[in-house]
């Protein structure tokens, strides 16, 4: 066995060091806030990286070639969950596991990551077919091949995930990601077309497989009874029913929308979503990796448990709201800047997806309360409701178009889905539905303020002649120091500020009370 620093308190990475997490309740929050420094870090650097890529890519390929993509891609996305089975969140929230329970998992997400895989390809000349491109039929068999290379992977990260190894995690996933971002601007400079996005994705999934199996070192053996395993599968079966029906906003709607719309219209309603999503997944993921493992062990301690989760996703809804508001206000600059001019009918998509992205991001959140509760059921239960509503909204504005259905997203959330949600997450638990409407209050001023500072930019007789890159740089300086003059005006928000700049000294000292 190898001694592995990250373990903490002299343990090492042989099999009680996998799965026992006794080691990691001492000092867990200094951990958490360590884990969570460097992994934000190391996403802040591929966040930059995406937009740069996303930049090159949106020029040197067409709107259509991002819509077919999509169409292969969203199919994939619901793929992944079912892949998954929510088994990878078991092993993170059980806080005993066995050597054989884990082997158990590992093998039945391999069993599924190539039985997606098998399932994705099947679909190929249906998806040619329905959508009219033959090169679906083309590429959707080598796209499938990441599903089985993600499913030899799952157990590994979760087991990263459980030790609170944050600092492998990020390094992990960072090297993927710049190596693929790198590999598909390359390709796509010297005319792979299409291909290049294809490249990207296997590029990702292959390095990923490749460096958790090696950082991890972790081998799978004898698979545990069936009895031994049934109440994880359970647990990761509601979990995964209720991802599934969550996605579907995000995966079965882009495909009814090229369906219905075309591989052109997806591709900007995509594209704009991605520079929604990319700053709220590379901030939520990270957290979610620091804060589920955190929450599951305190999950018997209501108060600090209460005191941890509203902390993060205070500052996180704090942190998203001037750029929610630079979204709604500065949509333009913004998808001129970094799409290129091609791309100008994406503006209004994207502007209303600003306004989703006020409450978006707490939201994301509610999958830590449930799963770290053990509360899947319930989480399934309030997907339907969100499936339900958002159903309903999509299929009213589908036939006014790709901004029509963005606006029906955005207004439904605030006004309906999202109160409804909260309501459903703080019925049991330490956090009550009251909890988050008092998080929100302050960030939902912020975003409105921001989007007053950069429309009051805008009227300056001398932005007119500004550049978009001049206009976007002023914007989303108006938009940071407006939700920073709200939050020093305000008791409440100059004390999370003040709170925020003693992560630092967290981080250094790694010693810390939830």
């Amino acid at each position: 066995m190898r001694r592995d620093p990250e373990y903490g308190g002299g343990g090492t990475a042989g099999d009680d060091g996998f799965l026992g997490t006794d080691h990691l309740k001492p000092n867990l929050t200094g951990r958490s806030v360590r884990g969570g420094t460097v992994t934000l870090i190391a996403q802040a650097v591929k966040v930059a990286a995406q937009f740069a890529a996303v930049a090159i890519l949106a020029r040197l390929l067409s709107p259509g070639d991002f819509g077919i993509f999509a169409i292969v891609m969203s199919l994939l996305g619901l793929l992944e969950i079912f892949k998954d089975l929510g088994l990878s969140g078991a092993t993170v929230q059980r806080t005993k596991l066995t050597e054989g329970q884990v082997s158990s998992l590992f093998w039945l997400n391999t069993a599924l990551g190539t039985g997606a895989a098998v399932l994705l390809t099947a679909s190929a000349p249906v998806l040619g077919w329905m959508y009219d491109e033959p090169v679906l039929v083309q590429l959707t068999p080598v796209i499938a091949l990441s599903l089985v290379m993600s499913g030899l992977t799952a157990q590994h990260l979760a087991l990263l995930r459980r030790q609170m190894r944050f600092t492998a995690l990020a390094a992990i996933q960072m090297g993927a990601e710049l190596a693929s971002m790198a590999a598909a601007v390359a390709a796509a400079a010297m005319g792979a077309g299409l291909w290049a996005l294809v490249l990207q994705r296997l590029l990702w999934a292959g390095i990923v497989m490749t460096a958790a199996w090696s950082v991890c070192g972790w081998q799978p053996k004898r698979p545990a009874a069936w009895r031994d395993v049934r109440a994880l599968v359970a647990f990761g079966g509601n979990a995964t029913g209720a991802m599934v029906i969550g996605n579907v906003s995000t995966n079965l709607y882009l495909m009814v929308i090229g369906w219905f719309w075309g591989a052109a219209p997806l591709g900007l309603y995509g594209q704009a979503q991605k520079l929604v999503l990319m700053p709220v997944q590379n901030i939520n993921m990270p957290l979610t990796t620091v804060a589920l493992p955190m929450l599951s062990r305190l999950a018997h301690e209501p108060d600090r448990y209460r005191r941890a989760y509203m902390m993060l996703v205070e500052r996180l809804a704090m942190a998203m709201a001037p750029l929610a508001g630079l979204i709604i206000a500065g949509a333009e600059p913004l998808v001129l800047f970094i799409l290129g001019p091609q791309w100008g009918d994406a503006v209004p998509i994207l502007a209303w997806m600003g306004v989703s992205l006020v409450f978006m991001p707490v939201t994301y959140t509610l999958s830590w309360l449930y799963m770290s509760q053990d509360r899947t059921r319930e989480m399934l239960r309030a997907s339907v409701v969100n499936a339900v509503l958002s159903l309903s909204a999509f299929a009213a504005a589908l036939p006014f178009g790709p901004v029509a259905v963005a606006a029906a997203f955005a207004l439904s959330g605030g006004l309906l889905r999202v109160p409804i949600l909260f309501w459903l997450a703080g019925r049991r638990g330490p956090v009550s539905a009251r909890d988050f409407g008092r998080v929100m209050v302050l960030p939902a001023a912020a975003a409105g303020v921001s989007a007053a500072a950069i429309w009051a930019m805008g009227r300056l007789p001398d932005m007119a002649a500004a550049s978009q890159g001049t206009t976007l740089v002023i914007s989303a300086v108006a938009a940071a120091t407006a939700a920073l003059a709200l939050y020093g005006m305000l008791p409440r928000g100059r004390r999370a500020l003040v709170e925020s700049l003693q992560i630092p000294r967290l981080f250094r000292s790694g010693r810390a009370e939830a």
